[in-house]
């Protein structure tokens, strides 16, 4: 009884993924001529019948019989495609190949791995429905940011696997593979945001738009709005959108020690929070001010691509030089050169000395230091971007805007010194 049970369940996890995709097939030719139609619910569903029983026989009789069956079925596919591309012109093959895919998800979920298989069959559903909204994507994507994407594939993919996994030079600091992988991951998160400011551009608003773009490069988010506030009396919407774009800074550091050495995020989390929130309070008024008196005119932000060999290689040396550093710095002068290489390395790139730390932490470098290195980079960093906002805009009428952002990092700063 229970083995008949389990049989019902394979079998009806197996129509199941045949009715789904079937629905969703059906559903998207429900204008067409059933005549003309290739398949639809109940052929998908009986696909995905076939492949559980399939599935089902071949415990007894072998693979071969799964073997033999994906044929017939891929032969049976392949007559119907050129019976019907001879009375159509839609030379697509999106239906058949998903026939394919239902017949092999079918075997899967009827071989005792029904989640999995009725998982991928949702992707599967999804991927369809969208065909629209995918296409669309597509067009809005610019041949710079799609082989930018190319580049992150070939650094990642081709690149990394290459490299050497072990310390090389001074204190055994330079792990090529490690160093590269963390370019990989800067790359990564820049190229995200990237992609967001060229699928949101100036439609979805100036702040929003400065999220992603903060991701990107928080600095040329700054100087992007400094231009603009400098041509428009009506500011705040402009320093309100530097000041969300160099708050995306935090979230961004969380993510990195995340990845590279989460036993420090006990430590990070409270003060890192803090400063953000202490940014977010300071938007939040600003914000209200603009709604009271917006702007006369708006601009598109416009961020280079982040995502080139030559940028990937110099931060890769830059973190090289930035790990060198760390560890002559602590050998030389102990804990006050880390907190001094951090408060420089945080004028030039967050990143990297976050990264180098989070690293460091890990075997000498103590869990302490490394945070608190870490947070004086984010509040170096911060005061920098305030001072280059007014001096860009104007020291006269934005000189306030760096002052509130040193406010702001402050409660975090206290915290951390506190705590540490």
């Amino acid at each position: 009884m229970h083995y008949q049970i389990e049989l019902a369940l394979s079998l009806l996890a197996a129509l199941a993924l045949g009715l789904m995709i079937g629905i969703e097939r059906g559903w998207s030719g429900r204008d067409s001529d059933e005549d003309t139609r290739v398949a639809g619910v109940r052929t998908f569903s009986l696909i995905g019948l076939s492949g559980g029983v399939f599935a089902i026989l071949a415990q007894q009789w072998g693979v071969w019989l799964i073997v033999t069956g994906f044929i017939v079925v891929a032969i049976l596919i392949a007559s119907s495609y050129i019976s019907y591309s001879k009375l159509s012109d839609d030379a697509g093959i999106t239906t058949e190949f998903s026939m394919l895919l239902t017949f092999a998800l079918a075997i899967w979920a009827a071989s005792g791995d029904p989640l999995p298989a009725l998982s991928c069959g949702a992707v599967v559903v999804a991927l369809l429905g969208h065909k629209k909204s995918l296409h669309k994507l597509l067009k809005c994507i610019s041949p710079k940011a799609f082989y930018s994407g190319i580049t992150l594939l070939l650094i990642s993919v081709v690149v990394l696997p290459l490299l050497p996994n072990e310390g090389y030079g001074p204190w055994q600091a330079l792990n090529p593979y490690w160093l590269w992988w963390m370019v990989v991951l800067i790359s990564g998160l820049s190229f995200i945001g990237y992609l967001f400011t060229q699928l949101l551009g100036e439609r979805r608003g100036t702040l929003i738009t400065a999220i992603a773009g903060g991701f990107a490069s928080s600095t040329a988010v700054t100087l992007t709005m400094a231009r603009f506030a400098k041509k428009n009396s009506q500011s705040v919407i402009y320093a309100s959108g530097m000041l969300l774009a160099c708050s995306i800074m935090f979230p961004r550091v969380l993510i990195e020690v995340f990845v590279v050495n989460r036993e420090l995020l006990p430590l990070l989390w409270p003060p890192i929070l803090l400063m953000f929130a202490g940014l977010l309070t300071v938007i939040t008024l600003m914000y209200r001010q603009h709604k009271r008196n917006p702007p006369s005119e708006t601009g598109e932000i416009t961020i280079n691509n982040p995502l080139q060999l030559t940028t990937a290689i110099q931060f890769g040396i830059l973190l090289a030089v930035i790990l060198l550093l760390a560890e002559a710095m602590k050998n030389w002068f102990g804990d006050a050169g880390i907190y001094g290489l951090s408060i420089i390395s945080g004028l030039m790139d967050v990143d990297a000395i976050t990264l180098s730390l989070s690293r460091s932490a890990q075997s000498e470098l103590s869990r302490q230091v490394a945070a608190t290195g870490i947070i004086l980079a984010c509040v170096s960093n911060t005061l920098l971007k305030g001072i280059m906002f007014a001096s860009v805009a104007g020291i006269k009428l934005h000189y306030r805007y760096a002052v509130y952002m040193i406010l702001s990092v402050i409660p975090g700063l206290l915290y951390a010194f506190w705590q540490f």
